[in-house]
């Protein structure tokens, strides 16, 4: 054991306050902590006394015979050693004077391995003597197996876990009251590493793809380390690491790959490790690497890659795989394409432009693949750009803007833009204006506001000027679209989006309500006009015999005489002047019509009736007539064709 690095201190207490004393000392083993009371071992059956594992001792309830001398006492195996001496004063009873609670000491923030044991000390005073609980920040429950209180309010948690890991609150409270105090302390639970998943031993065939898979757990979370033959292994050439390093991949694996893999996961708490074995199948009679790999490029997006046989062992090979991949890219971004056995190149398409590629072949036979073929770079063409976008902007009388967006690639490749313009009017542009791939924008000035111009721009590169945009403008044009579709006011929208739910909400309520009432009042009041209407038509009906007896007396439907109607229509039918006024009076305003002499009792209902009505009457016999004939008045149907003659025409309707 060391010596003690913190000693029991001094303390005065009150008459049924509390004290505490707290020594720490290390040693192997952990050294077992006693307490003395004037070198007498106290009473540990004493309720009033406390001994935390931490090696604290709390006393509560003081009275005056806890005065004296405290020791505190470390052994193990190996020693005893013994504490400097810390004396207990005990004053006069203070019990009469009423005091707020008081939490003399909280619990403190602890960091512990699952399995181990968390004190988490409270000690309060008050007058009266509050009332001690416990509770966790997030409000989930403490529970209660494993859990102790140990004293007057000490939290003892047995075999922590993980999910013990939290702030834990004391609080102290006045009896009776909801006066409390609180302290908190952070309970924070480490696990070592430990696997879910451990390596499993493989044999592979020499060729092919060799793949381990590793999950650990912990908290916190540990790190994958792998490591071959006892040497650490690292991402790169034909080994890979993915998903935090939990898979180790091994792709074409060869004699030099067979050995001994391992995982080691670790964490703060702990590290555990786990190994496995790679056996690497040679078999015999495998085809040796194909010869005089070749990679040509043929457009800005193909390669025609070409090779030959292997020297030894071709009788079995059923094919060749092309592993292909950008050559700035590493090697898990790989892809490959099979080719069949009798063809010895292959286009592969679908590349970017200008950039480098790796390729390298394998052979395969049913009994596995050759050793990989040495590698080839090829670069694919180049291509001249494609058009840039480009629009326009008024900024004064005689200014327009051009704007297009930025391509920085165009000065990586001795490029950028070439502009042109000119009036339409004029066969010869100004320009070209050179301009870097960094400008997004060029500024045209002095421009006639009256005149329309051709505007082109173009991207250019080392293999080339790519096609033109191409666009005509004018001032006028430009300020009058800038007019008619001004900047958007994103407030004023904002506020529009927001009340346009509720304006189509009530439209739809009150055309919903419109449709109705017009059904309710067509139907009901069709009904009701149809049948007022039918006494008083037939009322009004001339008689049915034949024309000759018809009694030239007998009124017509608006009550008008035979002496009333005038030369017959273009269609043998005769005009009445009379009604055509009342449809079209020289006044612009419909007259009532009168009341049949034969029914001065006719409802109102029929008037209004026959009064719609008879515009549309009126219409149709004004698209009968010629246009050179007088305006007639108006025509009674089935009248007698002799009658006076018509009295002149108004001058309109």
């Amino acid at each position: 054991m060391s010596d003690f690095h913190v000693h029991p201190q001094a303390t005065v207490g009150e008459e049924g306050g509390v004290a505490r004393f707290q020594c720490q000392i290390h040693g192997l083993p952990k050294p077992l902590i006693t307490w003395e009371k004037n070198r007498v071992p106290i009473d540990t059956d004493n309720e009033r006394y406390t001994l935390l594992p931490k090696g604290v001792l709390q006393i509560t309830g003081l009275r005056a015979e806890d005065s004296g001398v405290f020791h505190c006492v470390a052994s193990n195996i190996a020693s005893v050693r013994v504490s400097h001496g810390a004396r207990l004063t005990v004053t006069g009873s203070g019990s009469g004077a009423y005091k707020e609670p008081t939490i003399l000491v909280g619990p403190e923030n602890l960091t512990l391995t699952v399995h181990q044991t968390a004190v988490l000390e409270c000690v309060a005073t008050g007058n009266p003597r509050p009332i001690v609980s416990w509770s966790r920040l997030d409000g989930r429950p403490i529970g209660v197996e494993g859990i102790q209180v140990l004293g007057t309010g000490n939290l003892i948690i047995s075999d922590v876990t993980v999910q013990h890991s939290g702030v834990y609150v004391c609080a102290a409270n006045r009896p009776g009251t909801r006066v409390r105090r609180t302290a908190q302390g952070r309970l924070v639970v480490q696990a070592p590493a430990e696997f879910v998943q451990h390596p499993q031993s493989i044999s592979r065939p020499v060729g092919t793809t060799a793949m381990f898979t590793c999950q650990a757990q912990g908290e916190p979370p540990p790190h994958v380390t792998w490591l071959k033959n006892g040497q650490v292994l690292g991402p790169g050439g034909h080994v890979r690491l993915k998903n935090n390093n939990s898979t180790l991949t091994i792709s074409g694996i060869g004699p030099e790959d067979e050995a001994i893999y391992q995982c080691v996961a670790e964490n703060s708490a702990g590290s555990s490790q786990a190994s496995a074995r790679l056996t690497v199948l040679w078999a015999e009679g495998l085809p040796g690497p194909p010869l005089n790999v070749q990679a040509v490029p043929v457009s800005s997006t193909e390669v025609r890659v070409s090779w030959t046989e292997p020297l030894v062992n071709t009788r079995e090979i059923i094919g060749y795989v092309l592993h292909i991949r950008k050559a700035a890219d590493p090697p898990e971004l790989e892809y490959q394409e099979a080719v069949s056995k009798s063809t010895f190149q292959h286009l592969v398409s679908d590349l970017e432009p200008s950039t480098a590629y790796s390729f390298y072949i394998k052979a395969y036979t049913p009994r596995g693949a050759s050793s990989a073929s040495a590698p080839t770079l090829a670069s694919t063409l180049g291509e001249a750009p494609a058009p840039p976008p480009l629009s326009a902007r008024v900024l004064g009388s005689s200014t327009l803007q051009l704007l297009w967006e930025p391509w920085p690639r165009l000065a990586q490749h001795e490029g950028g833009f070439k502009l042109f313009y000119r009036p339409a009017s004029k066969a010869a542009f100004t320009g070209p204006i050179l301009l870097p791939g960094t400008v997004s924008s060029y500024n045209l000035s002095q421009l006639d506001p009256t005149a329309v111009y051709e505007v082109k721009l173009l991207a250019y590169n080392q293999h080339g000027d790519g096609n033109a945009t191409v666009r005509f403008l004018s001032l006028r044009g430009a300020a009058e679209r800038t007019a008619l579709s001004p900047p958007c006011d994103c407030r004023k929208e904002e506020a529009t989006n927001q009340t346009s739910t509720t304006g189509i909400v009530i439209g739809i309520h009150i055309g919903v309500t419109c449709i109705i009432f017009c059904v309710l009042f067509l139907l009901f009041g069709q009904r009701g006009r149809v049948l007022l209407c039918k006494d008083v038509e037939n009322q009004l009906s001339p008689p049915q015999g034949p024309r000759s007896q018809r009694d030239p007396g007998i009124l017509a439907p608006n009550g008008a005489g035979r002496a009333e109607w005038g030369p017959l229509g273009r269609d043998g039918k005769r005009v009445d002047m009379k009604e055509l006024e009342q449809l079209f009076p020289r006044a612009g305003a419909l007259q009532p019509l009168p009341r049949p002499t034969q029914d001065p009792e006719a409802p109102a209902l029929c008037e209004v009736t026959q009064l719609s009505m008879l515009p549309l009457r009126g219409l149709s016999l004004l698209e009968e007539m010629p246009s050179e004939a007088p305006l007639p008045q108006d025509v009674g149907p089935g009248l007698p064709s002799e009658g006076p003659a018509a009295q002149p025409a108004p001058s309109g309707p």
